[in-house]
């Protein structure tokens, strides 16, 4: 299965921002410091992955994928 660059991203960034939001919902409010982290997550998150350069095909005898 081929996943492209935007699509990695985009799941990794969802995922941070909603672990982030779960933990930040906790006490029932968000605030501004938590919202800001949320943000933070997803923009860390998107950044991060989208830099990271997908594994290309494996070669050669013995190779896991």
């Amino acid at each position: 299965m081929r996943i492209s660059k935007m699509w990695k991203a985009v799941v990794a960034g969802g995922s941070a921002g909603a672990a982030a939001a779960a933990t930040a919902v906790q006490d029932g409010i968000v605030t501004g410091a938590e919202g800001l982290t949320i943000v933070l997550a997803v923009l860390g998150a998107l950044g991060l992955t989208w830099v990271v350069p997908n594994r290309g095909p494996a070669t050669g005898a013995g190779s896991d994928v």
